[in-house]
């Protein structure tokens, strides 16, 4: 089992050094690169703004719920909610949310292509083909993955007030109050280092995955559940890594 997690390590960085090569044609990297983004950016948009509208409307509900005492002052509730939405939820949640929408189409793309031979045709051409298949796909990811978080923090910011505007749990004035009080631009600085690095191990583990299969469909299933869970599990480790060294 040890010996099996070390030799997937070092198939991995092997994995990167060729992915991290310069491209055989930069036209067609930038070509590729913008195609990647305008799938991964607009593709994922609809379900980034409904679950970060809920998420918001559900954590100003949860914080107006828990501050019952007269001692604390009601801008508490929206002090929370944007500290919790910026630095911890919205890069977190919807980072892993991103591995099971964005992951899985980056392993199911790359190992299909493999299953059917075009990998192997790409390479018999003399093509790099882990830098001109893969490359394009984790540049993307680490410039739209922290603009998608930037966005989902908005939409949860917008649910969060529209909830307190309906359900009055406080009054939006001592919300608002709270939701500007004591901002640091340093916790949105710490959010963006955050994305980056879980969209570089989103993209890279889930091109890994997929670059690697050896079979068929049968196969493909699995790297597919396989780059998911790897994904998010190292996302959680980092997390705590990250958090502990930043702050």
């Amino acid at each position: 089992m040890i010996e099996h997690l070390f030799i997937t390590i070092g198939d991995y960085f092997i994995f990167l050094r060729k992915v991290f090569s310069k491209p055989d044609k930069w036209s067609v990297f930038f070509k590729k690169l913008v195609f990647e983004m305008d799938a991964m950016g607009i593709g994922s948009m609809l379900i980034v703004s409904i679950v970060s509208i809920g998420i918001g409307s559900v954590i100003t509900t949860q914080t107006a719920m828990q501050i019952e005492s007269s001692w604390v002052p009601t801008w508490t509730v929206g002090f929370i909610t944007r500290t919790s939405i910026v630095m911890e939820v919205c890069p977190t949640i919807i980072s892993l949310l991103l591995v099971g929408n964005l992951g899985s189409r980056i392993t199911a793309e790359i190992g299909s292509m493999r299953v059917t031979e075009q990998i192997d045709a790409l390479e018999v051409m003399g093509i790099n083909s882990a830098s001109h298949l893969v490359l394009p796909k984790i540049v993307a990811t680490l410039i739209v993955n922290p603009v998608l978080i930037i966005f989902s923090i908005l939409f949860a910011l917008v649910g969060s007030y529209f909830t307190v505007a309906i359900t009055g749990c406080v009054s939006t004035y001592d919300f608002l109050d709270g939701l500007t009080s004591f901002f640091r631009v340093y916790d949105v600085v710490y959010a963006i280092v955050k994305t980056f690095i879980f969209g570089f191990v989103m993209s890279s583990v889930a091109s890994f995955y997929g670059y690697k299969i050896d079979g068929g469909a049968l196969e493909l299933g699995m790297a597919n559940t396989q780059g998911i869970v790897v994904s998010s599990f190292i996302i959680l480790i980092l997390n705590v890594l990250v958090t502990q060294i930043m702050l």
